[in-house]
């Protein structure tokens, strides 16, 4: 597969990367070994990517992910978060944030061990944390890049602001946000045009509007309560319904690339900047075939302004959380 630099930080990942929270967390439940064998196939195809985080499970998926790729080690690339406060039962998202210094280092510690790394590839921030200075946040970060336990910095849905703040103490290889043909606050509020300025890669998380752009979402679909799109504002019916229309411009362009509107829609960011590479989440490997195979495809300018022009005239329906 072909390989991009995340930004200027000389990090080198497969043009798709894996978000792998699905495989353990906020979907209904899988076999381990039907995952630890996907993520095998996963590599097998050129994918070096991965993405986790301490909050899914909790920990659960991050020893999932250790667990399928260390027979890999140092091949593949492993990406993972801090940033949630820990309750009874860990971190996560209702107990709210913590990225004060000595957490993160707590954090890394236990990441390093259920990874079973050396060093952690990529540390990302989950959230930004109101109570921590993002330059105590870089600082951190940048005390456990010199003491060889994380190799580059990360931010995830940070703003234009506190991307500068922190990339001032510790240069910031990927910010992860939300990013996709119906979600591009981004381009919106200077997080795009920052990353560009600082070089910093991006990596779209939920590229694929969460399944909805695939076009295997209708009205009468139905969520287990596992499911998180099951609380998610753009699934209910009727916003479904009043959506469709993203995925009739999808499936419009895609038939004249003999391609799906998955593909359309993976194609759609790869070929917005070089620096650009999506992380969606699969289970199944017919999937993954799939999303693999928007990297082969060209989305020309004129395809790009019919993209555009359509999506000028679609009001998507629902918050996205």
């Amino acid at each position: 597969m072909e390989k991009r630099k995340l930004g200027n930080s000389g990090l080198e990942v497969s043009a798709l990367g894996l978000g792998c929270m699905r495989m353990s967390f906020g979907d209904t439940p899988t076999d381990k070994q039907e995952m630890l064998t996907f993520m095998h196939q996963a590599v097998e195809r050129g994918v070096t990517f991965f993405d986790t985080a301490e909050v899914y499970g909790p920990f659960t998926n991050e020893e999932l992910v250790g667990e399928a790729l260390e027979p890999f080690r140092g091949k593949v690339v492993i990406a993972t978060k801090f940033g949630f406060k820990h309750g009874e039962k860990g971190p996560h998202p209702t107990v709210g944030l913590d990225s004060r210094p000595e957490q993160i280092k707590r954090v890394a510690e236990m990441s390093l061990k259920r990874l079973r790394v050396e060093a952690i590839d990529l540390f990302y921030q989950h959230r930004p944390d109101p109570n921590v200075p993002m330059e105590e946040v870089a600082g951190a970060v940048q005390d456990l890049i010199q003491a060889g336990k994380v190799r580059y910095f990360g931010l995830s849905e940070a703003n234009a602001e506190q991307i500068r703040r922190a990339h001032a103490v510790q240069p910031v290889a990927a910010l992860q946000s939300e990013y996709s043909i119906w979600w591009r606050e981004i381009e919106e509020n200077a997080v795009l045009s920052t990353c560009e300025e600082l070089g910093i890669g991006l990596v779209p998380f939920s590229p694929l509007g969460r399944g909805f752009l695939t076009g295997k979402v209708d009205e009468n679909t139905t969520f287990d309560s596992s499911d998180i799109r099951s609380r998610n504002p753009r699934f209910t019916p009727e916003a479904i319904k009043a959506n469709r229309a993203v995925v009739d411009l999808l499936e419009r362009i895609a038939a004249q690339k003999a391609a799906t509107p998955a593909q359309i829609a993976l194609a759609w960011l790869l070929v917005q900047k070089p620096w650009i590479v999506p992380i969606p989440g699969s289970r199944k490997l017919e999937r993954l075939n799939e999303n693999l195979g928007a990297a082969k495809i060209a989305l020309t300018a004129d395809d790009l302004g019919e993209i555009k022009r359509a999506m000028s005239q679609i009001t998507v329906v629902g918050d996205r959380y």
